[in-house]
């Protein structure tokens, strides 16, 4: 937990910190213990769409309830004319060890999330030399905000370097750093990139550029609270053993659109719960892009190979982020979350760039999943090495099975088209539960409920990801970076 007074040095030490909430308008709040774990607590304001889509959400979630009691009798009929054949026992008996599997992984995930504890902000004097890298393709204005909202941090000036630069953007986001640096002076520096080589040749220049103890990467369409920067890199003072930090993301337009605003609750649970259980065991698999922090000499002892990594003969641009934790960690170092370091970050509001990141992110799993498994069951670390390899067990899990999910799924969509989908609701009424509960404890009960329409979303609408980007790992590109300039 935040403890409710930072100590600072000696003249602030009697005076409690404000922090600024950028989510909601700015307002400026004293941090106690309460508020701080509220931190995205408001008011929902929900339009006729929003109650319109919530209302659809739950009459197909209770219609599919309603169905499966009322088909009771075919249910049992089908299930006992699958024993009756040796597929439809295979199937039985496998789809029972995968629920199995996943309950106990989930009770698993559950028992180290109780023993999470994010570490307390250290002192001034203890803090870190930090050089923060932000790199901006086409961001426009929001990298002007993100270079104010890092100087508005409360760290140590004497300690703090920011590093920007343009990765040959094609709009004026070159202008907007270049009035950064106006007001800043000398806080920050600016580099421009002749041409866009992407995100991690950007990083590189930083990383070679930075003079910190610690670097640390913010994209370029994110805010950071004003504690954040000292709370992530504590770590690195309490913990010898640690080579990198994920910062806790949040959805800063999440009041824009409706895929914003179910994405803000499906990561909560996926950073404050999963990301919790994996830092207890000091192996979070990935520090995202919108905010992490690295020993600079983990950084630098695999910066030759991070930079010229390949996939199947081709450079690699895309996972820079995954890349970088799955090398730390192959150096030993524990890989950490910190609860408490806030930023928020822009996500796709269109269903047309939703997908094309997500398919960014799962052709970076599988390639990142693929170099993982050629360390993690080695002695790549002191100390017990179980629970890393069952965090990768469970990756690569939803892979294998992912084709014949999906295969099963269209048997039955063409065999039982009532049973299938009667049953897949009130499979996500049920499961999704967890997720609504744990935003509902922790934010806010009414947007909780956001977590029941996502997963009808991602189970119709973005089922197909997985499978596709396997098929398709070996292919190049970022996927969104040519999409318009978000307003």
């Amino acid at each position: 937990m935040i403890a409710e007074e930072i100590k600072l040095n000696a003249s602030a030490r009697a005076e409690k910190l404000k922090f600024e909430n950028y989510i909601f308008k700015k307002k400026v709040t004293t941090t106690t213990e309460k508020e701080k774990d509220s931190y995205s607590y408001r008011k929902a304001t929900f339009t006729k769409r929003h109650l319109f889509t919530l209302g659809i959400t739950f009459l197909l979630l209770t219609g599919g309830a309603l169905s499966v009691y009322l088909l009771q009798s075919q249910f049992e009929e089908v299930n006992l004319s699958r024993m009756d054949t040796l597929g439809g026992m295979i199937l039985l008996l496998v789809g029972g060890f995968l629920l199995l599997f996943r309950l106990g992984f989930l009770a698993y995930i559950a028992r180290l999330f109780f023993r999470y504890k994010p570490v307390g902000s250290v002192t001034d004097e203890e803090l870190p030399s930090l050089t923060v890298i932000v790199p901006a393709y086409n961001e426009g204005q929001q990298v002007y905000d993100t270079l104010l909202s890092l100087r508005d941090s409360l760290y140590p000036a004497s300690k703090l370097q920011l590093i920007a630069i343009d990765d040959g953007s094609k709009d004026d986001t070159w202008e907007w750093m270049k009035k950064a640096q106006e007001e800043l002076g000398d806080r920050v520096s600016i580099y421009q990139q002749p041409v866009n080589q992407g995100k991690r040749h950007a990083l590189y220049r930083g990383f070679n550029l930075a003079t910190g103890d610690v670097f640390v990467t913010v994209d370029s369409d994110s805010m950071v609270e004003k504690d954040t920067l000292r709370n992530l890199v504590s770590p690195f003072v309490t913990n010898e053993n640690c080579g990198a930090v994920a910062g806790n993301v949040r959805v800063l337009n999440n009041e824009k659109a409706i895929i914003p605003r179910m994405l803000n609750v499906s990561f909560v649970f996926s950073f404050e719960f999963i990301r919790s259980a994996q830092s207890v065991l000091g192996s979070v698999l990935c520090t995202p892009g919108a905010l992490a922090a690295y020993r600079s000499k983990a950084v630098m002892s695999c910066l030759p190979e991070w930079i010229n990594q390949t996939f199947m003969g081709q450079p690699t641009d895309i996972g820079e982020d995954r890349a970088m934790t799955n090398m730390i960690l192959k150096q030993g170092f524990h890989v950490l979350f910190q609860r408490n370091a806030y930023v928020l970050t822009n996500i796709p509001e269109k269903y047309g760039s939703l997908h094309k990141m997500f398919t960014r992110w799962e052709r970076s799993n599988v390639r990142e999943n693929l170099m993982m498994s050629k360390f993690a069951f080695k002695p790549f670390r002191n100390g017990s090495r179980f629970g890393t390899r069952l965090l990768l067990m469970n990756q690569w899990m939803g892979m294998i099975t992912a084709y014949p999910l999906l295969l099963v799924m269209i048997i039955l969509l063409i065999s039982n088209p009532v049973l299938f989908i009667s049953s897949t609701l009130l499979s996500i009424l049920i499961f999704s539960s967890l997720p609504a509960f744990f935003y509902a404890k922790k934010y806010n009960k009414s947007e909780a409920f956001w977590a029941y329409t996502y997963s009808i979303f991602y189970t119709f609408g973005l089922f197909w990801i997985t499978p596709y980007a396997m098929a398709t790992a070996n292919r190049r590109g970022w996927l969104t970076r040519e999409l318009p300039v978000k307003k």
